[in-house]
């Protein structure tokens, strides 16, 4: 009994966690960690154009 209610409470954390990004991919962000991600153009944390922090 204790297996199908801990592979059911797994199974809604990684259906919230694909619902939350499903989300934030529909907004525009493409690149979901990245604190620029409304402004970057893709090129994930590393390449994208935004000028370095100082």
């Amino acid at each position: 009994m204790t297996d199908i209610i801990i592979g059911a409470a797994l199974v809604l954390v990684i259906g919230a966690i694909v619902f939350y990004l499903y989300r934030l991919k529909k907004r525009g962000q493409t690149c979901v960690g990245c604190p620029y991600a409304k402004q970057c153009s893709g090129k994930c944390c590393g390449g994208s154009d935004m000028p370095p922090r100082t």
